[in-house]
């Protein structure tokens, strides 16, 4: 048995399907994956993420410490509740983990980061704030939720206190704030406009029982990976780590190079591979033919190398096959992707592959 979020009575109430993940028992879908994802796309649903690792900071030098310890600026931070996507790397430029990071006051902040790489990520973090006296104070207490979709923030908007939804609804995308005791943000990972809310962990089932109550569709993890990966999102552990720095890993928008007299961790190693001929690609791919692109499918580059998929799986909304891939450097758009012993045609196209529910990329003809 592993861990249980504060939500786990509520999935086994709507028959979900219960999966390992990360030492967490957790919802993989609870019929149907494939109505769930459209549920996202098209209205709205709810995700437990409650097996999140939520991070409290405080102390005079927190900012120091923070502009040491990610790649991203902090100091773009100035107002209460808003927030930034970074990562947090090694000192050969390896991404430790992605996470977001929230002003709270000149001397607080709050990090979310990945169930997976909680200990690491501790121990990492700690290790870090020791010369800056930071607390760091993990916050087992809470849960959380994400409620994603168009009609989100709508519906949603049903069960916080009366006092808060028209601040809450005006949330700009990238910022929260405190409701009572619930924390809001207008953040999430489906490509989805919704919010993300933290409460106290007993407080987690009233707030999911009345979102499914406002019509609501509750949603696993199934659902959460191809929402993500339509909308081109990393995956921790799969399209990056320690081994991969953000420069590979179509993440290069996450570092802040100015001022450069910052000398965040990892700097330098990224530094030295910035401007390099060589780096790989980091792109979308397409399949044109008949199959299902899978992670870890070599793929080949005629005349140039061969490369991986890191993510791959069926696009619902586009109805193809979809992956993301780690392709060799070069000037080029097609490719092939060795499925089953057998070469198969794919397209190599910009991300995101869908952009609040549209379609981004074309798919041609039909398939063979």
């Amino acid at each position: 048995m592993g861990s249980r979020t504060p939500l786990f009575d509520q999935h086994i109430e709507s028959n979900a399907r219960i999966v390992d993940f990360g030492g967490w028992d957790m919802p993989l879908h609870y019929g149907s994956q494939k109505e769930e994802h459209h549920a996202v796309r098209a209205r709205a649903g709810v995700f437990d993420v409650s097996h999140m690792t939520i991070v409290d900071l405080s102390g005079e030098r927190v900012r120091d410490f923070l502009q040491t310890l990610v790649a991203n600026d902090v100091a773009k931070l100035k107002d209460y509740g808003k927030a930034l996507y970074t990562c947090m790397l090694n000192a050969d430029g390896g991404v430790i983990d992605d996470l977001i990071i929230y002003y709270l006051s000149e001397t607080d902040y709050r990090l979310i980061v990945n169930a997976a790489t909680r200990d690491k990520d501790l121990a990492w973090i700690r290790k870090q704030a020791a010369p800056y006296d930071v607390a760091v104070n993990e916050r087992a207490e809470l849960g959380m939720v994400a409620v994603q979709g168009p009609k989100a923030r709508e519906l949603a908007a049903g069960c916080i206190g009366a006092e808060y939804r028209d601040a809450a609804l005006a949330l700009k995308p990238f910022n929260g704030m405190q409701a009572g005791t619930l924390f809001i943000a207008r953040t999430g990972y489906t490509g989805e406009d919704g919010w993300e809310i933290c409460m106290p962990a007993e407080d987690a089932p009233k707030v999911w029982d009345c979102l499914l109550a406002v019509g609501v569709v509750p949603c696993g993890l199934g659902a959460r990976d191809t929402l993500r990966l339509e909308a081109a999102m990393n995956l921790y552990g799969t399209d990056m780590d320690e081994t991969v720095s953000p420069l590979e890993a179509g993440l290069s928008w996450t570092i802040a190079w100015e001022p450069s007299s910052r000398k965040f961790i990892g700097r330098g190693a990224i530094e030295a591979q910035r401007n390099a001929a060589d780096n790989q690609r980091f792109v979308g791919l397409l399949l044109e033919d008949r199959g299902v692109l899978r992670n870890h499918q070599k793929v080949v580059v005629e005349g140039i190398g061969e490369g991986e998929i890191t993510s791959g799986g069926f696009s619902p909304t586009i109805d193809r096959s979809i992956g993301l891939a780690r392709l060799p450097a070069g000037d080029y758009d097609r490719a092939k992707v060795e499925v089953r012993g057998k070469l198969l045609n794919v397209r190599v196209v910009k991300t995101p592959f869908v952009r609040n529910g549209e379609i981004q990329i074309e798919p041609v003809g039909e398939i063979q």
